[in-house]
């Protein structure tokens, strides 16, 4: 035993390490305390020269390194912006063109009404010229609207209603507007009926001069444009009227076909015949023939069909 000599004497006589371990200048990844310190004594030395006075070597590359790194950063960020803000884009996107088709679709209302809004007026204001015609006449009306214009049977200047038998509407009923006498019922159908206009060349309305109440019969000539005009014959020869007075309907027994006191026109010329001594007078009616839209048709008070009447009050019922 004494020949035999004991390694690993560096660690002194009588101490042994735990199995498994190694002496500190073996262990790997832990750093000398000499490195540590000088670690530290580095980093203090640039913070105290970071703090002195601008221009050190410290700004210097900070400097340089932000020379180099910042064009980098900024295409980074470039490139990388979109993608971060994406959902917002689309979220804002979507939002856009909700906006987009909600004043799309309000344009195209305001376009409609823009178009409409003077037929609508114009309707409206004939609805209520029809109540007045109601209450001046004393009769109550059906409302409704031209829907064709045409010759029927051997008639050459007719329109077409659109309300027949079913809304109370019987041939030879007087057909008004709110200017005035249009003309009278000739046949119907269920829905819709046939008038004669009193501008037709076969057409005969008893009239009257509202000033002298002479009796006359008026005559159309078959214009229906702004040229059109009516011809009234007095009974009484002698009488002359004068320019501007007015003409009203004579009226019938069984008010019909035409009621009594419906205004037809102005008188604008008187011609003597230098032969016969007869005279005929140019009438100028109140209806715009070329304008027919809502018109009325006296019925018996008390009718009822498929839709409402103007009462003689101007009431709707």
């Amino acid at each position: 035993m004494k020949g035999l000599t004991r390694r690993g004497s560096g660690l002194g006589i009588g101490t042994r390490r735990p199995w498994g371990t190694a002496p500190h200048e073996d262990r790997p990844g832990r750093p000398p305390g000499s490195l540590l310190l000088a670690l530290v004594l580095a980093c203090a030395s640039l913070m105290v020269l970071d703090h002195g006075a601008d221009g050190g070597p410290v700004d210097a590359l900070r400097s340089g390194v932000g020379t180099v790194v910042g064009p980098a950063q900024s295409v980074t960020a470039a490139a990388v912006r979109p993608l971060v803000t994406l959902p917002d884009t689309v979220r804002d996107r979507r939002t856009l063109q909700a906006q987009l088709s909600a004043l799309e679709e309000e344009n195209a209302s305001l376009r409609e009404q823009v178009r409409t809004d003077p037929y609508d007026r114009e309707r409206l204001a004939r609805l209520e010229g029809l109540t007045t015609t109601a209450r001046d006449l004393g009769q109550t009306l059906v409302p409704a609207r031209v829907v064709g214009l045409g010759p029927a049977q051997s008639f050459s200047a007719t329109v077409t209603i659109d309300a027949g038998s079913d809304a109370g509407v019987q041939p030879d009923q007087t057909v008004v507007d709110a200017d005035g006498l249009v003309g009278r019922v000739l046949r119907t159908t269920a829905t819709t009926a046939t008038v004669l206009l009193v501008v037709d060349p076969d057409s005969t309305v008893g009239g009257r001069i509202a000033e002298t109440m002479e009796l006359g019969f008026l005559s159309g000539r078959g214009n229906l444009g702004g040229g059109a005009r009516l011809d009234l014959e007095l009974v009484d020869q002698r009488l002359v009227p004068d320019r501007g007075d007015t003409v009203l309907t004579w009226g019938s027994s069984g008010a019909g076909p035409y009621v009594a006191g419906v205004p037809v026109g102005a008188v604008t010329r008187v011609y003597e015949s230098l032969r016969d001594g007869s005279k005929r007078v140019v009438v100028d009616p109140f209806v715009d023939f070329s304008e027919l839209d809502v018109v009325g048709v006296v019925v018996p008070s008390g009718t009822r069909g498929d839709r409402g009447v103007v009462e003689a009050d101007g009431s709707i019922r």
